[in-house]
């Protein structure tokens, strides 16, 4: 199936109103970008959430972050290390990656409607 398949007629047709569209459309960036800190963070850590590790490093809860888009201003839930190294730039994440993500997130999202 092709990943734009998903977005059929009768998706789009829940949305009356621009106002709608880009409520969904902002909240599905905002997912998708605390998803990818999220990745990045396992990787920098090198070891999953709740695995037992060697490293002394680890998880340290969630801080927030004010993001401007191109249409608001957003907050994100930003993972932490205890260290203080995890670095949480967007602009540090290859936009293919990025791009790859949001269609995944929209293919995961639609199909649990």
């Amino acid at each position: 199936m092709c990943k734009l398949e998903i977005l059929t007629d009768d998706f789009l047709k829940q949305f009356k109103t621009v106002s709608e569209l880009n409520n969904f459309l902002e909240a599905l960036h905002r997912r998708g970008l605390e998803k990818i800190l999220e990745v990045k963070l396992v990787t920098h850590l090198s070891h999953e959430k709740h695995q037992k590790s060697s490293h002394p490093n680890s998880r340290n809860g969630y801080g927030k972050k004010k993001i401007r888009t191109h249409s608001s201003e957003q907050e994100l839930r930003v993972p932490r290390d205890r260290e203080g190294s995890f670095e949480t730039e967007i602009e540090s994440i290859p936009k293919h990656t990025l791009k790859t993500v949001f269609l995944l997130i929209i293919c995961i999202s639609l199909l649990s409607l």
